[in-house]
């Protein structure tokens, strides 16, 4: 082999490993990030059918084998509470040609958006007014001053010390204000995201119960560039309210 056919075979073997270097540093990251989200996400699903049958069961007195069914109960109890803010206590809720008689509870409409919602913050600028008062101070023994908001003013007033108002000055001030973005949960939720198969229910024999595990029953194992593997074993369940997981 001459000179050039050694540096040829040379940078080619560089190539190879340069190219081998990039499969064992990023392709391992890759492979545990998707396993980590189907996970999650799987994990998340079985909290909002869980969730929902627990709506479901609060608004019925019962659970029901069909997610369906409890989610369109759900929802539409949802909507009626939205439209009408005197829809509640019992109410008659029809769909289709089924007939639910449903128990409304006056919080219906918050539990709803703070269970199926991301708590979020957003700055809103308000415009506000400070006056600066005076007091009798005891401690000091002479008249002192200090800076409130104006709504307070009347906490002040009926006090045997309070003097007078020196000096009132509106400002903006901005404050973080804490709300939910809401999202409707649909059909989606009822199956595995890695599998695509529906998820497994059992409901108690008596009914006081209510389950939902993965329907994953052997490790799923996926060959990627020979070398790595993705691997995903049963993501858990949830039964009467408790996460395996945790």
């Amino acid at each position: 082999m001459n000179q050039q056919n050694k540096s040829d075979a040379l940078e080619i073997l560089i190539i190879l490993a340069m190219f081998l270097l990039v499969l064992v540093i990023y392709v391992p990251v890759a492979i545990w990030e998707e396993e980590t989200y189907y996970e999650k996400e799987s994990r998340y699903r079985m909290q909002n059918l869980n969730d929902i049958q627990s709506f479901f069961s609060r608004l019925t007195g019962g659970y029901t084998s069909s997610f369906s069914e409890a989610l369109s109960v759900v929802n539409a109890v949802r909507d009626s509470s939205i439209a009408d803010s005197l829809y509640i206590g019992k109410q008659n809720l029809f769909i289709g040609n089924k007939k639910y008689i449903v128990d409304v509870n006056q919080s219906y409409g918050f539990e709803f958006d703070t269970t199926f919602g991301v708590k979020s913050f957003r700055k809103d600028t308000l415009l506000d007014t400070i006056l600066q008062i005076s007091m009798y101070s005891q401690d000091l023994g002479r008249e002192d001053t200090s800076f409130i908001q104006k709504k307070e003013l009347y906490n002040y007033e009926s006090s045997a010390d309070f003097r007078s108002v020196l000096k009132e000055e509106p400002i903006n001030r901005v404050q973080a204000i804490e709300y939910y973005k809401t999202y409707i949960p649909d059909s989606v939720n009822f199956f595995c995201p890695l599998t695509r198969d529906p998820f497994n229910i059992n409901i108690s024999e008596d009914g006081s119960t209510f389950a939902v595990s993965s329907p994953i029953s052997t490790p799923i194992i996926k060959r990627h560039y020979l070398l790595f593997s993705f691997k995903a074993k049963n993501h858990g369940s949830i039964k009467g309210g408790r996460k395996s997981w945790e």
